[in-house]
């Protein structure tokens, strides 16, 4: 039996390919939704900037220019929304700008959209690595009050004896 609405968070990374693909093998959804979370250029750069040290200049947007981030955003989500309809999902596109991190934008668009599953990809980190990188799927977990379909990483092939 499907669910009424499904959110697939995408980023265009092998491990979001991958969530698609497991969605589509095992969930079904009358309404599925890709969304691809976005940070506009200037705010990348202050914030850089800002943790360089260096002295942030004064950003202004050219309001004739579109930004090349949403760009980027609106071209990694259009790939996941065709991976979504080649997997077998009726997949629709969504970006959403992030105004503070990655998954506090995932779990409000999942609020505003009342889905009923997360699906997401992760990056497999564990130790110290875990633990000096804060992982969007585990905030994602922690905080959205909704059922989370996180896939792992796929194992690494065992090579081949020479």
């Amino acid at each position: 039996m499907p669910c009424d609405v499904m959110l697939i968070a995408y980023d265009g990374s092998e491990n979001a390919r991958r969530a698609v693909e497991y969605a589509g093998r095992f969930l079904a959804a009358d309404r599925a939704v890709v969304l691809t979370a976005w940070e506009p250029m200037v705010r990348q750069a202050a914030r850089l900037s800002g943790l360089s040290g260096v002295m942030q200049p004064e950003w202004m947007t050219d309001d004739e220019i579109e930004d090349i981030a949403l760009v980027d955003a609106r071209n990694i989500n259009a790939e996941g929304v065709r991976l979504a309809k080649l997997a077998g999902i009726n997949a629709e596109a969504r970006t959403v700008e992030c105004t503070t991190t990655i998954w506090n934008a995932i779990v409000e668009v999942a609020d505003e959209l009342n889905v009923d599953i997360i699906v997401a990809g992760t990056r497999g980190a564990t130790g110290i690595r875990a633990l000096m990188h804060s992982s969007v799927a585990d905030a994602v977990l922690k905080h959205c009050h909704r059922p989370v379909l996180l896939v792992p990483p796929g194992r690494e092939p065992d090579p081949k004896p020479a």
